[in-house]
């Protein structure tokens, strides 16, 4: 949070600058990725589409757990024969994919979607272009893609964290603190 007298961290836990002046900056950056928000009926041409024109990775922001429907199933097939890296997100600010649930989020997996925990579909995104600029090896991407490097992907959240990470609003928490014993 920022006033006008001080600067205060949300978090503790936040990477603080190094001592170290020498720093290698990679640039590597895959541009041929893409989102994907699904919505009710979408057709599986818009994922031959991208298969067809060279994309090497495809981010989608699934329904409720991270889900999409089945119709669709035949491209994703596709994209993981054609070893292209699709990973799954929510289309929420809060909450984990969770594809072990349902039955469709299993075929899913099956058909080579990897669920990416809680990052939004922005920051999937531009994280994919990135693991996709350093490696072609699908399993450094997903290496890459599932290890949190700066608070992007969270171990747990927090049952008021959408107040927490936004600073607080005081009327809430005064209204929360009042209903949680």
């Amino acid at each position: 949070m920022v006033d006008r007298d001080k600067i205060t961290p949300l978090r503790a836990d936040y990477k603080h600058r190094r001592s170290a002046r020498h720093v290698i900056i990679n640039t590597a950056f895959e541009e041929k990725i893409s989102i994907i928000y699904y919505y009710p009926n979408l057709q599986p041409d818009i994922i031959d589409s991208l298969i067809d024109n060279g994309y090497r990775g495809i981010v989608i922001a699934g329904t409720g757990l991270g889900h999409i429907n089945k119709p669709v199933y035949p491209a994703l097939k596709r994209a993981r024969d054609k070893g292209i890296a699709v990973y799954m997100t929510v289309q929420t600010l809060w909450g984990y994919v969770q594809m072990y649930v349902y039955e469709t989020g299993r075929e899913m997996m099956q058909l080579g979607v990897v669920p990416a925990a809680n990052l939004l579909p922005e920051v999937a995104y531009v994280k994919l272009c990135w693991a996709l600029g350093q490696t072609d090896d699908l399993d450094k991407v997903k290496e890459i893609m599932l290890t949190p490097i700066a608070g992007e992907i969270t171990e747990r959240e927090p049952y008021n964290g959408y107040l927490i990470y936004q600073g607080g609003i005081p009327e809430v928490e005064e209204f929360i603190r009042g209903i949680k014993r």
